[in-house]
């Protein structure tokens, strides 16, 4: 049975990255798949050969965006139309492409949803996506069991899989042995998209409150081009930060990293797994995350990290210092780190996923 893939915005972030390891799994075993996604270049360009392509564009001003949405869903919806006469499955990644669930829906289709995510706003347009799921979906996977509570579907098949390391990056980390400093520079790296909730101001401010420490730098690894970068900053200089813009291979600043946060804001987007974490663990790298959804399953305080809410800046830049002069607690957190990624395994999530599919 052919599998027909949906994804809104093909990125460098988490869910195209999980998405593209499913795909290449089921190309491996069969060609009878295809891939929906927008025009832009990420984990899920070229992956498979029937490949198509919508409209999608997300801009400053927000009724622009919700036309490119609304309209990528109207396109969206006539695409998948196209296969009520044939025999497939609609796996839609995550809960934004609606007009292919619609479309799934009224041929009869099974349709699967792998939700990713809790903090969509407006609350009305949730409520709606929420609505078409309750409607549309077969089966849902969810990617922690945080979100499964949160999120939960009546009278649904619901299934919790956790996101995995893909196998090829798992053994590039597990070569690397933990450097608690780099060229005499304890340093701190946050890997993020461009926006607030994701906790770049706070970012900032602890790299300020810590720029008079000569041993501890900062790097700043964001999903999207140099020129957006140059806007949202309007020529800022940092004197202890390195700022990327978005990067496919990340081993290189994984391998030359003493720390990684994630700071996203607890009240504006809870972190439903965290792909960047278990990266981060699987090299060793000692992590410091939000105490709120998926991260707690997978980062247990003063174990593999600590968890610190991004509101509290002195205390983060505390911990941050404190780590900096205590190379022996960050290589005993490195080895809980490398023990704690394992249970991520590409070939166990794979496994999984197959058989809620193939069911």
């Amino acid at each position: 049975m052919k599998i027909i893939f949906i994804h809104l915005l093909n990125d460098f972030s988490g869910s195209p990255k999980v998405l593209s390891q499913i795909v290449k799994s089921y190309k491996n075993k069969t060609d009878d798949v295809e891939i929906f996604t927008s025009k832009d270049e990420g984990f899920l360009s070229n992956i498979v050969e029937k490949h198509h392509n919508f409209f999608y564009k997300r801009f400053e001003n927000k009724f622009l965006t919700l036309f490119s949405y609304v309209s990528s869903q109207i396109d969206l919806f006539f695409k998948i139309l196209k296969y009520k006469n044939k025999d497939v499955k609609i796996y839609i990644n995550t809960l934004l492409p609606f007009g292919a669930a619609l479309a799934g829906y009224i041929t009869k289709k099974e349709v699967i949803y792998h939700i990713h995510e809790t903090s969509i706003r407006p609350n009305i347009l949730k409520k709606f996506l929420r609505y078409i799921v309750s409607i549309t979906a077969s089966k849902i996977i969810f990617v922690s069991n945080d979100l499964e509570q949160k999120e939960k579907f009546e009278n649904k098949k619901s299934f919790v899989i956790h996101n995995a390391l893909e196998n090829s990056f798992l053994k590039i980390a597990s070569k690397y042995t933990y450097n608690h400093m780099h060229d005499d520079k304890f340093v701190v790296m946050m890997i993020c998209s461009l926006k607030d909730y994701k906790g770049i101001p706070e970012f900032l401010k602890i790299a300020k409150q810590l720029e008079s420490n000569n041993h501890i730098s900062f790097r700043l690894i964001l999903n999207s081009e140099q020129n957006e970068i140059d806007k949202y900053f309007q020529n800022q200089k940092f004197k202890n930060i390195e700022i990327f813009s978005k990067q496919k291979d990340l081993e290189k600043f994984y391998s030359s990293s003493s720390l990684v946060l994630n700071l996203s804001r607890v009240d504006q987007w809870v972190e439903t797994f965290g792909l960047t974490i278990v990266e981060a663990l699987a090299f060793g790298i000692p992590v410091i995350v939000p105490p709120v959804g998926g991260p707690i399953e997978i980062v247990e305080d003063g174990i593999e990290g600590f968890l610190i809410s991004s509101y509290e800046i002195d205390k983060l830049a505390k911990k941050i210092e404190e780590l900096s002069n205590d190379e022996m607690t960050c290589i005993n957190l490195s080895k809980n780190a490398k023990e704690k990624a394992l249970i991520f395994s590409e070939d166990l999530f794979l496994e999984k996923i197959q058989k809620v599919v193939d069911a």
